[in-house]
């Protein structure tokens, strides 16, 4: 889960999701220790007063290691987002819920439920990004994973130390692009001397994005977030393979390796 963020200003959420904690059959709603009661009981809690060791629990008992979900993941998620807005902790660890959907959960129909949940969501964490909070980059990356991104809400960082495993079209040779302080260039990773033969990265050109790579990098120069948005546009743009010399796209041959079913 991610660390909590300190206070912040009230951001009001849209309508509320179609999974009405009112209506939810709790009994139906295991979490990951197969408990029905202790879920609800918890909600309450921290509903009632910002509960430290209630959030601590709520946060084991729906996102075991911050990895797994489970029906009470999903049912939670509706009221937590209704205090996300004034609520640090309700949304750092609504966030982790979205996030976790990626995985294989076996709760595909609680999830489905909670479509306008997740639309809220997304609105909620779109206007808290543009107070430029200092956790923006852990917000960044879970409303990606609500816009059902998820490939790039697990592998995107912050730009100073990040690389990337592609195989090339061409040659299938394998090639890690980095991006970051120390570079942006594309390379043949050895064990022994480290990234060789390397190639310059070519950025993409604002007028050039389009899809989630211009959502992305417009939403980072409006909240001001420059190397987001220089590493951004650099993902998006093109390299170049040491072995055999072709060009292609680093986040087309990314989201090929990453999310097949896109």
């Amino acid at each position: 889960m991610h660390e909590q963020p300190g206070e912040t200003e009230r951001i009001h959420p849209g309508t509320p999701g179609r999974l009405n904690a009112g209506v939810v059959d709790w009994t139906q709603m295991r979490d990951c220790y197969g408990d029905v009661d202790r879920v609800p009981e918890l909600l309450e809690r921290v509903e009632r007063e910002d509960d430290a060791e209630a959030w601590k629990e709520l946060g084991y008992r729906l996102c075991l290691e911050s990895d797994l979900v489970f029906p009470a993941s999903f049912a939670a998620l509706p009221r937590l987002v209704q205090l996300a807005s004034s609520n640090p902790r309700a949304r750092a660890l609504a966030g982790t819920i979205v996030q976790c959907a990626a995985g294989e959960h076996g709760c595909d129909r609680q999830f489905a439920d909670c479509a306008d949940t997740i639309a809220e969501f997304c609105a909620l964490l779109d206007l808290y990004l543009t107070s430029r909070p200092d956790d923006y980059p852990a917000a960044f990356l879970d409303l990606l994973a609500a816009k059902e991104q998820y490939h790039w809400s697990a592998g995107v960082g912050d730009f100073t130390d990040d690389f990337y495993h592609v195989a090339c079209p061409h040659c299938d040779a394998e090639v890690t692009i980095a991006i970051g302080n120390y570079g942006r260039y594309s390379a043949i990773r050895d064990w022994n001397l480290g990234d060789v033969d390397r190639r310059d990265l070519r950025p993409a050109s604002p007028e050039g994005l389009s899809g989630i790579g211009l959502w992305m990098y417009e939403t980072a120069v409006r909240d001001g977030q420059e190397a987001l948005a220089s590493g951004i546009a650099y993902l998006f743009g093109n390299g170049e393979c040491p072995r055999c010399a072709s060009v292609f796209n680093i986040a087309d041959e990314y989201t090929f390796a990453n999310c097949p079913s896109s």
